[in-house]
């Protein structure tokens, strides 16, 4: 079993930088695909980002491209997602998933289906 626990969110001005951290605990994540996702208040969950295991590839949401960026430290057993560039339409609750033992070079992880473990999730607020 995997705990993860998201940190780092608060409120931010557009165009601020916020770094969300998904500590896990329980097992090493070093064989585990790890993804962001988020939610908005009245909106489905939504995918933001995924690592594979080694942290050699990443993949994007295309409303996040070119302005977050997903990476691991398997030594500290963490994941980060820096998110620049801030719009208000950012604003959401950021979840970190672990996918179990998934040792693809891909990161295309794009479903909430596709994960075993979720975090409890960070409030990430943008103001215009």
């Amino acid at each position: 079993q995997v705990q993860l626990v998201e940190s780092g969110g608060g409120l931010v001005q557009a165009g601020g930088s916020l770094r969300l951290s998904c500590a896990a605990s329980g097992r090493t994540i070093s064989s585990y695909a790890m993804g962001w996702f988020r939610q908005a208040p009245g909106k489905e969950r939504e995918f933001v980002a995924a690592i594979n295991w080694s942290g050699g590839r990443t993949y994007y949401a295309d409303s996040v491209k070119g302005r977050f960026t997903i990476s691991r430290d398997n030594a500290k057993n963490t994941v980060y997602l820096q998110l620049n560039s801030l719009k208000p339409e950012d604003t959401a609750v950021y979840y970190c998933a672990a996918r179990e033992a998934y040792y693809s070079t891909s990161a295309y992880l794009t479903r909430l289906s596709e994960y075993d473990y979720w975090g409890q999730g960070t409030q990430v607020t943008v103001s215009s």
